[in-house]
C-alpha cells in the first residue's frame, strides 16, 4: 500500500510490557499501534479478523467455534451478512482523514511485524489464515464490537429463520439457539463493569479520583491492551484498548480520566410481524402487503476430505432489519414473525466518538464530544478531572419512541420478560425523531441521564437511577433508564462503602476490588445456616464449609463459595423467598434474608440447599481446598489461582468462571484495571491487566501481569516522559518505512 508519506513511530516498552507510541501524526500513531499489538497478538487479531470476514470454515471447517461461542458456520453467515461490501464502504467514507490514517498505519504497523518476524514462535507461525491486514479488517472488527449488544446476540436465530413449510436450518440446532439466548441473557455478567469517580467534596486530597474495573472476556475479540499514545502537542493518552482498535477506549490524560461500564439500555427494539395470510413470504404495514427480501449468502467451507467449496443460506430481511425465531418465543409461522432492528448498525461514528474522547481536554469537553458525536455504542460513560468534578452519562445509541409509541407499540407479553417487542403491522410504531435529535430514529442526549457532582458517581451496570442516591435520575424511556427497580448487590456494595461523607483516598478504592468480599453472603448466609441445624441428609458438606466460610473469594477462602454460588442460583427462583422484599423507598437495604417464617419457603430454600451440596459434592472437592487451588488460569502444568467470584454475588472483583473437570477455568471478568488520582503533581496512575499483555504463552508477558493480579498487586503506571525514562526494563525502538 503506498501511504505518499513516510510512516514513522516511537515504541519505549516499560515493564510488564506496556508500549508507549510516540509520532508525528495519525499516521505513524497507527503504525506503531499495529506493530506493538502483533508483537503481543499477532495470532488472536488474525483469528478474530478471520471471524469478522465471515471465513472461520474455510480454514478451520464447520466444526468448532468462535471465541463468543458461535459455531463456525453461522458465525461465518452472520458476519457475511454484517460485514458486506457495502456497509463497509458507507462505513469507511464517514470517517474523516485522521481516522483512515489511524487505520491504515495500524494495518501497515500489524503487517511490518508480520514481515519481520514471520511470527516465528507463535501459535499461529506457518498457518494459512495468518495472513496481512488490511484496514477494512479494522472496520469490520468495529462493526462486530457495535452489535454485541444487539444483532450480534441473535446470530444463531437469524441463521434458524425459515418460512413455514421450509425445512428448518441444517447451519444451527434448536439446542444452538437456545444456548445462545442464554448468552444474550448473561451478557452483563460477562461484559460488565464497575467505575467509581470521586470528586473534590470527598477525596483527600480535594481532586479527581477514578476507578476503572471493567469485567470483559480474558480471551478473544474483547481482551483489552494497555498503551500510551502520544503525538506532540496533540495528544497524550494512556489506557487499554480492544483489538484492532487504534484508539484509547478507557483511559487518562493530564487533564482527566474516564472508564465505561455495559448499560441496560436497550440498543436494539424486535417487531412482531402481520404475516399476509396469502403469502408467508409476505407481511403486512397498515393493511398493505410487502413482501420480504430474500438475501442470499454464501460461505467458503473446508469439508471433511480437506476440499474447499461454497455453501449458501438465505437470511430473509424486513424493512426492520432481518429475522430471527427462537423456539418458543419468536416463532416464523403462518400468522407470525419476528424481525431485529439494531441502533447500532448505522453508527459510522463509533471511532470519532473515542477519538474525541481521546482528545479532551477537560470534563466539559468530554461531555460535549459524547453529546455531539453520539457514537457511544452500549455504554456508560464516568469521568472526574483535575479539578474534581465527577460526571456520569447514560448516553448511547437507543431507539427513540415517544412514550405514546411505547403505550401504543409494546406488546404486553414481552414486556413482562425485559424484551423491547414492538408491533410491525403499524407504521406508526416505527421509530421516530425527536425535537433537536442530531440523528433520525435515535433518543437525544437532551433525553438521557447525566449527572455532574462534586462528591461522586458510580456504576455497576445498573441503570442510571442510583449512580448518585442523593440525586436519583428518573423518568427517563423505559429504552433508556428505568428507576424504582432492584440495584445490583455490587452496586449496593459500593454504595455501603461510599456512603456518609468521610473522606476517600485511592486505597479505598483498590479495597473496593481487592477484599473481595461476597456481598449477597451478608443478605443471605445467616438465614442459610439456620438450616443447617441439624444439616439435613445430603447437604452435610455443604453446611460445614458454609459454617466455617470467611464470606470472601480469597486465595485462602474455604470453598464456602462454590456451595453458596449454587444455592444462590436456586433460592433466587423461590416464590416470595426474600424475608424483606424489594421495597423502591429502600432501595439500598433491599431485597435481603430469607423468609424462614413461610413454611412453603422454608422448604423450598432447605431443598435448595441440599441441591446444590449434592452439585458441589459431585465435584469432589475437598473440604481443606482452598479457592485458590480451586479457580485457576494458565496450564494444567503451571496453573494460577484467581481471587474473585461472580458479579451476581456481589462480588466486585468480579470473576466468572467455569467447572472444567476439577476446577472452575476463568473465562471473564476484572481485566484492565486503573485507579487514576490527580495530584498537585499530575496524575498517578496504578493498575494493570489482569490477563497481561500477550496471548502468546511463549512471551514474557503472557502472565507477569496475571501473577500480579493474583497477589492483588497493583503496580504503579509511568506516564510521564521522565516516570518512562527511569524504567529498569525501558526498551526503545524507532520504526520506519516508506
Amino acid at each position: 500500500m503506498a501511504y505518499g508519506a513516510e510512516l514513522e513511530a516511537q515504541i519505549r516498552w516499560t515493564r510488564y510490557g506496556i508500549p508507549h507510541i510516540q509520532a508525528r501524526d495519525e499516521l505513524g500513531l497507527g503504525y506503531g499501534i499495529g506493530y506493538a499489538y502483533a508483537r503481543d497478538n499477532a495470532c488472536l487479531l488474525a483469528e478474530e479478523a478471520l471471524t469478522a470476514r465471515g471465513e472461520r470454515s474455510r480454514y478451520f471447517g464447520v466444526d468448532g467455534k468462535s471465541s463468543a461461542g458461535i459455531g463456525n458456520l453461522p458465525s461465518d453467515f452472520f458476519y457475511t451478512w454484517l460485514n458486506d461490501n457495502e456497509s463497509l464502504r458507507r462505513l469507511r467514507s464517514a470517517q474523516p482523514q485522521p481516522i483512515r490514517d489511524l487505520l491504515d498505519g495500524y494495518a501497515a504497523g500489524y503487517n511490518r511485524w508480520l514481515w519481520d518476524t514471520q511470527a516465528a514462535g507463535t501459535q499461529c507461525a506457518g498457518k494459512a489464515w495468518l495472513r496481512p491486514l488490511e484496514s477494512d479488517d479494522l472496520l469490520r472488527l468495529t462493526r462486530r464490537l457495535l452489535v454485541q449488544s444487539g444483532a450480534g446476540q441473535f446470530a444463531e436465530a437469524m441463521m434458524a429463520a425459515a418460512p413455514p413449510g421450509q425445512a428448518t436450518s441444517s447451519i444451527v440446532s434448536d439446542g444452538e439457539v437456545l444456548a445462545a439466548m442464554e448468552r444474550r441473557e448473561n451478557f452483563h455478567q460477562n461484559h460488565g463493569s464497575n467505575a467509581v469517580a470521586v470528586g473534590s467534596e470527598r477525596s483527600v486530597d480535594g481532586n479527581g479520583l477514578l476507578l476503572a474495573n471493567p469485567h470483559f472476556p480474558w480471551f478473544g475479540a474483547l481482551r483489552f491492551y494497555q498503551m500510551h499514545l502520544t503525538i506532540p502537542g496533540q495528544l497524550d493518552v494512556m489506557g487499554a484498548s480492544l483489538p484492532g482498535m487504534p484508539l484509547v477506549n478507557i483511559g487518562f490524560s493530564k487533564d482527566l480520566a474516564w472508564s465505561h461500564t455495559v448499560d441496560t439500555s436497550s440498543h436494539f427494539t424486535l417487531y412482531r410481524l402481520d404475516l399476509d395470510p396469502q403469502d408467508p413470504h409476505s407481511y403486512r404495514v397498515d393493511g398493505q402487503s410487502r413482501p420480504l427480501k430474500e438475501v442470499t449468502l454464501r460461505v467458503r467451507v473446508r469439508e471433511a476430505d480437506g476440499r474447499v467449496g461454497t455453501r449458501s443460506h438465505t437470511l430473509y430481511e424486513s424493512e426492520y432489519g432481518p429475522l430471527l425465531s427462537v423456539p418458543g418465543k419468536f416463532p416464523w409461522n403462518a400468522n407470525e414473525a419476528f424481525a431485529v432492528r439494531d441502533a447500532n448498525l448505522g453508527n459510522d461514528r463509533v471511532l470519532q466518538q473515542w477519538y474525541a474522547i481521546d482528545h479532551a481536554r477537560s470534563l466539559d469537553e468530554l461531555r460535549d464530544s459524547v453529546e455531539r458525536v453520539q457514537g457511544i455504542p452500549w455504554v456508560n460513560t464516568l469521568a472526574t478531572d483535575a479539578e474534581g468534578k465527577v460526571l456520569y452519562l447514560n448516553q448511547s445509541v437507543v431507539p427513540y419512541l415517544s412514550q405514546q409509541q411505547l403505550a401504543d407499540c409494546a406488546i404486553p407479553a414481552f414486556q413482562k420478560q425485559g424484551l423491547p417487542v414492538l408491533q410491525g403491522g403499524r407504521r406508526a410504531c416505527n421509530w421516530s425523531s425527536a425535537p433537536g435529535a442530531r440523528h433520525a430514529g435515535l433518543t437525544p442526549p437532551e433525553q438521557m441521564p447525566a449527572l455532574e457532582r462534586q462528591d461522586f458517581v458510580q456504576n455497576s451496570n445498573d441503570s442510571a437511577w442510583l449512580s448518585n442516591p442523593a440525586q436519583p435520575l428518573t423518568g427517563f424511556s423505559p429504552l433508556v433508564s428505568r428507576d424504582s427497580i432492584p440495584v445490583s448487590a455490587r452496586a449496593r456494595f459500593a454504595l455501603e462503602r461510599l456512603k456518609g461523607d468521610g473522606k476517600i483516598g485511592p486505597d479505598d478504592l483498590q479495597k473496593l476490588v481487592t477484599d473481595n468480599r461476597v456481598y449477597v453472603a451478608d443478605l443471605l448466609l445467616d438465614d442459610l445456616l439456620q438450616l443447617c441445624k441439624p444439616a439435613p441428609a445430603g447437604a452435610e458438606a455443604a453446611c460445614a464449609a458454609l459454617g466455617s466460610w470467611d464470606r470472601h473469594v480469597n486465595l485462602d477462602s474455604n470453598p464456602g463459595f462454590a456451595y453458596f454460588q449454587a444455592f444462590v442460583a436456586r433460592f433466587l427462583k423461590i416464590e416470595g423467598g426474600w424475608r424483606l422484599p424489594f421495597d423502591p423507598k429502600l432501595p439500598l437495604a433491599t431485597p435481603s434474608g430469607i423468609a424462614l417464617d413461610k413454611p412453603e419457603v422454608r422448604q423450598q430454600a432447605q431443598q435448595a440447599l441440599v441441591a446444590a451440596g449434592q452439585e458441589i459434592d459431585a465435584r469432589k472437592i475437598q473440604a481443606d481446598e482452598t479457592w485458590g487451588e480451586l479457580q485457576l488460569t494458565g496450564d494444567q502444568a503451571n496453573p494460577l489461582g484467581i481471587p474473585g467470584g461472580t458479579g451476581n454475588e456481589g462480588v466486585y472483583n468480579a470473576i466468572t468462571s467455569q467447572w472444567q473437570g476439577d476446577h472452575y477455568r476463568v473465562l471473564s471478568g476484572s481485566s484492565y484495571i486503573q485507579l487514576v488520582d490527580f495530584t498537585a503533581d499530575g496524575p498517578k496512575a496504578r493498575g494493570l491487566l489482569t490477563f497481561s499483555q500477550s496471548s502468546e504463552p511463549g512471551s514474557p508477558h503472557h502472565r507477569d501481569q496475571t501473577e500480579l493480579f493474583a497477589r492483588q498487586q497493583w503496580p504503579d503506571l509511568p506516564f510521564t516522559d521522565e516516570q518512562i525514562k527511569a524504567d529498569p526494563e525501558l526498551k526503545v525502538m524507532e520504526l520506519r518505512e516508506r
